[in-house]
């Protein structure tokens, strides 16, 4: 049973004895009918005094509102709960521009293919990337596959929701710096291959380059996996950070595939920022 809210009225206790039902000491004398109709106006008064600055107590709670009574928003509160809120095309938009994000600075338009269910990490990261981002958690996970207008490339672009606090995402991404966790083949994500589509053929083994990035300002890690739309075997894969490097002339580097990795990466985590920046901070 709940308790009684503070400050609300408690019948007081007796003590010593009963309260006496009627007077059987002294008679009460008749009171002249004009005192009477005075304490009746004072009452009357009285009541429409208090029912005045309950009124108008109230009108300013209305009108000032309580801010302790609502949910504060925070980039880590909504940033949590945005993959489930916002319209998926959104997160994913069918159609990217990336201007300026091929090599040599040239233009670049992605269209997405298919949007995957959401799911937990296991669907989407080896074990042992698993392992890596066992410190934030896994909150849930959601991914898109999209390529180029030429039809030559195929990228899956992902997000993982994580469990974790600041301080938490702060530790990651210092990790993945300083031990260079981005460029570890074996972290790499994996792709998603909807079937009846150009990317049905992209599985683990035509991965070509990739990139992961833990986020601080919102409880979010996204990364990036592109691949040939042919389907064909990538031998030796290579991190988008190499891969758009000036001057590298991979076979991965030349088809410009550490470009779409990076570049559909950095489309989706901006427009997700910007998402979560206009949920916790409405414009007026």
């Amino acid at each position: 049973m709940p308790q009684p809210p503070p400050g609300a009225y408690r019948v007081p206790a007796r003590y010593g004895y009963p309260e006496t039902p009627v007077e059987t000491t002294t008679r009460l004398r008749p009171v002249p009918s004009g005192r009477q109709r005075w304490r009746a106006v004072s009452a009357a008064a009285c009541v429409v005094l208090g029912l005045g600055l309950i009124g108008g107590a109230a009108t300013g709670a209305w009108l000032t509102g309580d801010s302790s009574a609502e949910p504060t928003r925070t980039p880590y509160a909504t940033g949590r709960t945005v993959w489930h809120s916002v319209p998926v095309d959104t997160l994913f938009p069918p159609t990217l521009k990336g201007t300026g994000a091929g090599p040599g600075g040239t233009d670049r338009t992605w269209i997405r293919l298919s949007v995957a269910p959401d799911g937990d990490c296991s669907q989407g990261l080896d074990p042992l990337l698993r392992t890596t981002l066992r410190s934030v958690g896994c909150e849930r996970m959601v991914r898109a596959t999209y390529t180029d207008v030429t039809r030559s490339s195929v990228t899956t672009v992902g997000v993982v929701v994580t469990e974790a606090d600041e301080a938490g995402m702060q530790a990651l991404s210092t990790r993945f710096t300083e031990q260079r966790l981005a460029g570890r083949k074996d972290l790499m994500p994996r792709t998603y291959a909807p079937e009846g589509t150009l990317a049905a053929g992209f599985g683990d083994r035509q991965r070509a380059s990739w990139t992961v990035r833990p986020l601080t300002e919102i409880p979010v890690v996204v990364f990036a996996v592109s691949g040939f739309a042919d389907a064909r075997t990538v031998p030796e894969p290579q991190p988008a950070d190499a891969a758009t490097e000036t001057g590298a002339d991979t076979d991965i580097a030349q088809a410009g595939l550490g470009h779409e990795a990076r570049g559909i990466a950095d489309r989706v985590e901006r427009g997700l920022r910007q998402t979560v920046t206009d949920l916790v901070e409405p414009p007026v």
